[in-house]
């Protein structure tokens, strides 16, 4: 698909003081932020992954941020992150699809874990966690397929969010929203389609979303939104077999958190930000010890946020979703990470 609305961040550089002063790191850093996709009447939840050589970025099409009509999801994909195409648009008759993850399988495949909602009306009657793969061409997708859990474990509200693959093992929050206190379960797979469980996260204040992310010595971070009343993120980390962790409360609310380390060595989170009077997505540096520094707001507004991020290069790509413009879309931003 062709780009549409570019934005060049010109009117940054006339913000630029007449003494070449630049306090603006947007105009350092961002090359362009661009809408990439925009078919349905409300596209949002974004992921985006390198697969063989070409990018691959995922997202909900629906009619409003919780149905509505139930959701679909659609892959589209780009060689050069400019020019796009639909890869697949799959449904399920009677689901409300939702917030699709992709990774890798160790076989190489593309897989993408998603919710699957069932709603009478608006009312939310239960949920099953999916998934689904690629053929090793990335050209066709097949349907997706439940999610086996460990049976001790299974709520009618399980979410398993997104999918880390290392050393032979995906691994994997599941959330566990009820009425009260929420539960977290890290799990791991082999196929991912079977899930064992690794340890209980004892993380209070409604804790939600959750990515991981693996240090050289197998190690493991993992950033958790937390829904409860005045609830920052959390940050944990644990060596294996992963059932003893350290947390540390972030200085912010996450929301779609996705979080990379960048080639040379930084943490970089992508978020959304709840400080102003209308929602942003920003690009923060954070660490383990729960410090964080806001470097870049994005074009974005209203009904925004889950972002995702790979690294080409010496760019990062990162798509996210956003109304600022009206209508919610699909938007891609380029940035020098080096100039962060």
């Amino acid at each position: 698909m062709k780009r549409m609305n570019p934005f060049s961040f010109i009117f940054l550089c006339l913000l630029t003081s007449a003494a070449g002063q630049n306090p603006y790191p947007e105009q350092k850093a961002i090359i362009s932020v661009e809408r990439i996709w925009d078919r349905a009447e409300h596209n949002a939840f974004t992921d985006l992954i390198l697969f063989n050589g070409k990018f691959y970025c995922a997202f909900r099409e629906g009619s409003g941020h919780i149905p509505g009509l139930n959701g679909t999801i659609r892959i589209i994909a780009s060689e050069d992150g400019q020019n796009w195409y639909s890869a697949a648009h799959l449904a399920e008759q009677g689901v409300d699809l939702r917030d699709p993850k992709l990774s890798i399988t160790p076989d190489g495949r593309l897989m993408a874990v998603i919710a699957g909602s069932i709603y009478e009306g608006k009312q939310f009657m239960r949920r099953d966690p999916l998934v689904f793969f690629s053929d090793q061409e990335g050209k066709r997708f097949f349907s997706p397929q439940k999610i086996e859990l460990p049976p001790a474990i299974v709520t009618e509200t399980d979410w398993l969010w997104r999918v880390t693959w290392q050393a032979g093992y995906g691994y994997g929050v599941v959330y566990q929203p009820t009425d009260n206190e929420w539960g977290l379960q890290l799990v791991r797979t082999k196929n991912g389609l079977e899930y064992e469980l690794v340890s209980t996260l004892n993380v209070y204040g409604k804790p939600s979303e959750a990515t991981l992310r693996f240090l050289s010595d197998q190690s493991m971070l993992a950033l958790v939104r937390r829904d409860g009343e005045n609830t920052p993120g959390y940050i944990g980390h644990s060596k294996p077999p992963y059932d003893s962790w350290t947390w540390n409360s972030l200085e912010v609310k996450l929301g779609g958190p996705d979080f990379l380390r960048l080639p040379d060595g930084r943490w970089l989170c992508a978020t959304r930000d709840y400080t102003g009077e209308d929602y942003k997505t920003i690009l923060a540096f954070i660490n383990p010890e729960g410090k964080s520094n806001k470097v870049i707001t994005l074009p974005s507004g209203g009904d925004t946020s889950y972002p995702s991020m790979v690294v080409r290069d010496d760019i990062l790509y990162l798509s996210y979703y956003s109304g600022h413009e009206g209508k919610v879309a699909i938007y891609l931003a380029k940035i020098w990470w080096e100039r962060l």
